[in-house]
């Protein structure tokens, strides 16, 4: 058998034959198997042989590897790998649409891309993934407890695009467990966190250690506590990669910038399915038990997780969302905790010359009082809390139309050191609580709507007082 070698100089060789059996094989890379008589081949100290691998790149000094004293190798060219500066590709496609956004993700990563699909709006990453004309993968979270609705709507998202969703499931011993110690329903008792944990996050976790790079249904306005300043691409915070360790995961989030209602345009003119809660009032879809329908001019999370303070609605998918400081207000049960030195950095609100600011003894003295001059309504509040800043000028005008009617209107923030008395004397679930005191009776009795215009609030107190 002989070696043949293609180089840029001649080559001397002297042979010697041997029996052997002959061997016929393809070329591998510049290397020749030859169906001679075995030779060897002995290079000249001073010569330098030209042989590399197919599709290999020149090293950067030009320099080329010395052959061994008797076997010819193939220089072997060091792979070189720009890292990318993710910050700067986000300021340089901030004003991108979603489909140049998702084309960038898909041709940068392959098949090392996967859309994150909840079986929501987020529909609207297939329709920009299907426009670029590029391949690509979808995956989702089956919980085990999402609607019977979202399971049809991923049926007909599949056939509609013809795609295969992976579908990632919880670990069936983790579930159990969490079941049989605590019950079905244990979310309503001590936050959603443990629950989602389980069921969302773990499975994410393994989806996402066979990827490179994910993609996400992320807006800003989706949720202004932990969502106001995604951009379009980032270094996941949370978690990893295919290559393990920290930054080795990109997160996508195309319609970063875009207004849910731009969404539902796009939806509407490509005719994409959607899924059919969306037409019961649903607008921000998770599991059946976690989530509800929301009344006109509520904020779209304020479906999810509704019994829990509205700081950090997140499920744990896109904790990194959290400032150090929201993430502070998460205790071990998921619901939100008070800040550290027992304030917020904001201005406070509900401020008005006919709104009560009772403190702590002030508010423990009306809890005291049998038998009242005149009848109270007091909102529990904390002025991070998106849903109090939402509610404030309408319990303002409340205040100014009931000022000299005999009903006093007061606010008592709740949060911070006073969190834990107002959740055992105030009845607070989640901010804002709204409880109107009677004038004949000690204790007070909690709003029960999630309505909370100028109408729904003077029926509530007229009915009372």
């Amino acid at each position: 058998m002989a070696l043949s070698v293609s180089s840029s100089s001649s080559i001397s060789a002297s042979g010697f034959s041997r029996s052997s059996q002959e061997l016929k094989a393809p070329q591998f890379g510049s290397f020749k198997l030859l169906d001679r008589p075995t030779t060897f081949v002995n290079f000249s100290s001073q010569r330098r042989c030209a042989v590399k691998p197919l599709n290999a790149e020149p090293k950067r000094n030009g320099s080329v590897v010395p052959l061994a004293a008797t076997i010819a190798a193939p220089e072997i060219a060091e792979k070189v790998e720009v890292e990318e500066d993710y910050e700067k590709l986000a300021k340089e496609l901030v004003n991108g649409s979603p489909l140049e956004i998702m084309d960038k993700a898909l041709e940068k990563f392959g098949d090392d891309i996967a859309i994150a699909f909840s079986g929501a709006e987020d529909v609207a990453l297939i329709e920009y993934a299907k426009l670029t004309g590029r391949p690509f993968r979808v995956f989702s979270l089956d919980t085990g407890r999402l609607n019977p609705e979202t399971y049809h709507f991923f049926d007909q998202v599949e056939k509609h695009y013809g795609i295969r969703i992976e579908y990632m499931f919880p670990d069936a011993v983790e579930v159990q467990a969490l079941v049989r110690n605590k019950g079905l329903f244990s979310f309503y008792e001590d936050g959603h966190q443990e629950c989602c944990r389980v069921r969302k996050v773990r499975p994410l976790r393994r989806a996402l250690k066979g990827l490179r790079a994910w993609i996400t249904g992320q807006r800003k306005d989706q949720s202004p506590g932990t969502r106001s300043e995604i951009p379009v691409v980032q270094v996941d915070p949370v978690f990893e990669g295919l290559d393990g360790g920290a930054g080795s995961l990109i997160k996508w989030n195309p319609m970063a910038n875009v207004e849910g209602q731009d969404v539902w345009k796009f939806l509407r003119t490509m005719d994409v399915p959607v899924n059919s809660l969306h037409s019961k009032g649903y607008i921000s879809i998770g599991c059946e038990p976690c989530t509800r329908p929301v009344l006109p001019g509520q904020h779209e999370r304020e479906g999810r997780w509704w019994w829990e303070d509205a700081t950090a609605k997140e499920c744990g998918l896109h904790k990194g969302n959290l400032k150090q400081g929201d993430a502070a207000q998460l205790n071990g049960n998921g619901n939100g905790a008070a800040h550290a030195n027992g304030a917020a950095t904001v201005a406070d609100i509900f401020n008005s010359e006919n709104l009560v600011n009772l403190s702590r003894p002030g508010i423990e003295n009306l809890l005291k009082l049998e038998n009242r001059k005149e009848p109270w309504l007091v909102v529990l509040y904390a002025p991070w809390c998106q849903f109090c800043q939402g509610m404030e000028a309408s319990y303002v005008e409340l205040a100014d139309k009931l000022a000299g009617s005999g009903v006093k209107v007061g606010k008592f923030r709740a949060d911070g050191d006073q969190k834990e008395f107002s959740k055992q004397e105030l009845q607070l679930g989640s901010f804002p609580t709204i409880l109107f005191f009677p004038k004949h009776s000690s204790r007070p009795i909690k709003y029960p709507s999630e309505k909370r215009d100028v109408d729904s609030l003077m029926t509530f107190v007229n009915a009372l007082r």
